[in-house]
């Protein structure tokens, strides 16, 4: 269990969840285009809070997965580290695969000088390979004056400060067009049972309630995970991310039989199962916001992240796009599901050190926020830098919570099960999603999974 040895503060509670209901219960009228004072942030007039190194001379590569409008925004972070330091900065995306990619690199005598990993279990497979370089002292000091304890835990490996976590994700929202909710007479639902009653209002409209993203495996363990931590509890959830209890267990058949009640019929699923597996995640938020009261789909589920996607259609944020919590389910608190990327030194360089120390800053923070499709679990942010309310109150949301969350469970595991495009649990739950009766051939295939995963420590 190499993913899950380090004692993490992050005990669970559901306090999240009341806050987010509140922050977001405001979020239906206004804030679609006021801005805050983030403006844009990535320039000279930037508020600066921290001191950096003048690295002139100095080359650094970055990787992560963004691409797309995601891409331009870190893009303008890196440009204000360049401008600050006069180090240059390179950004390569990547697959989500990262250790792959950069295990190539390494073993090719060219390894990246900071990755931005998108798995807790991911950062300690790359401490426990010698890749990673622990942070500084500066990193550190940011840590400490910006961070929650449970945040920070999160960066490090027994003990050991390693990673530093920029951007984050609240994984337990439900966006809807608001056109053909106020068409079906449709109202947020609060529970699951009133979930499945709302996608028989909006069905019976004439529209598809849900777009799924399931060409994205990730999209689908989002799902579980939320059904899950609902329904089984947290006590079971870190028992389950920890392999300390079985796929076959009876709370994974009940979580998977929701689920089926829900990917099981035909019409609920814009494109049906053969469709959903066609679409990637970012088609699955356009899909949703496009046509008017006519989309192909109602809702759709993901993280707070999916506004730089709204952002890509007509669709005004917090007007013709509005948000609910994930719903509870069998009588279960809303679930608090997040999930986050945490920057990580490869390299001795001190310009590594530098970008560290400048992500652990609310200054590089508010340069993404000020750009939407951003969540920072940094404490000195100021919420104004979000350029609308919706997003707003789930920042704070988020901060209202300390250290009251959990944090994605296959993220939490290794790669090559939690986190591998085409294998493990992702495979497993997109051929569930082709055939959801199948309940007890998923349940046995993502134990077979895991417990080879779990046993060869990848």
């Amino acid at each position: 269990m190499r993913t899950t040895a380090r004692k993490r503060r992050t005990v669970v509670a559901f306090a999240a969840a009341g806050a987010l209901a509140l922050a977001l219960a405001g979020c239906g009228g206004d804030g679609g285009d006021e801005g805050g004072s983030g403006g844009d942030a990535g320039g000279e007039g930037t508020t600066q809070t921290v001191r950096l190194p003048k690295l002139d001379g100095q080359r650094l590569q970055v990787v992560a997965v963004w691409t797309g409008p995601e891409q331009e925004a870190f893009t303008k972070v890196l440009k204000e580290f360049e401008r600050r330091t006069g180090a240059r900065v390179s950004y390569v995306p990547t697959q989500d695969a990262m250790l792959n990619y950069i295990g190539t690199k390494i073993a090719g005598g060219s390894p990246p000088d900071v990755a931005m990993l998108q798995q807790v279990g991911a950062l300690r497979q790359a401490v426990e390979r010698k890749w990673a370089k622990p942070a500084g002292a500066e990193t550190k000091a940011q840590l400490a004056k910006n961070y929650s304890r449970g945040w920070q835990d999160l960066g490090a490996v027994d003990g050991t400060q390693y990673g530093v976590y920029f951007k984050t994700a609240n994984k337990s929202l439900i966006w809807y067009n608001t056109a053909v909710f106020d068409n079906a007479g449709a109202s947020e639902p609060k529970t699951w049972k009133e979930l499945l009653t709302t996608a028989e209002t909006i069905s019976a409209s004439g529209v598809t309630p849900l777009s799924v993203g399931g060409a994205d495996g990730w999209t689908l363990t989002d799902w579980f995970e939320n059904v899950y931590l609902s329904q089984a509890g947290p006590e079971k959830y870190d028992r389950l991310a920890k392999h300390e209890i079985k796929w076959t267990d009876p709370s994974v058949t009940r979580a998977l039989t929701t689920l089926a009640g829900l990917f099981g019929k035909p019409d609920t699923i814009a494109g049906g199962a053969a469709g959903a597996l066609q679409t990637e995640f970012p088609t699955s938020v356009t899909q949703t916001f496009t046509g008017g009261d006519r989309p192909k789909a109602a809702m759709v589920f993901e993280g707070d992240f999916v506004s730089i996607n709204i952002a890509q259609t007509e669709a005004k944020l917090g007007t013709d796009a509005k948000v609910f919590p994930f719903p509870a389910v069998d009588g279960g608190e809303p679930p608090v599901v997040t999930g986050g990327d945490v920057a990580v030194a490869l390299t001795e360089k001190p310009a590594a050190q530098a970008l560290l120390t400048f992500l652990a800053s609310p200054d590089a923070a508010a340069i993404w926020a000020a750009q939407g499709g951003f969540l920072s679990p940094n404490k000195s942010l100021d919420a104004a830098a979000y350029p609308n309310d919706v997003q707003r109150g789930i920042a704070k949301a988020l901060l209202a919570a300390g250290d009251d969350f959990r944090f994605d469970m296959s993220d939490q595991m290794p790669q090559s099960f939690g986190g591998t495009p085409g294998k493990g649990e992702w495979k497993a739950l997109q051929d569930f999603l082709k055939n959801p009766k199948d309940i007890a051939g998923t349940q046995a295939r993502l134990e077979a999974d895991a417990a080879k995963a779990y046993a060869n420590g990848g």
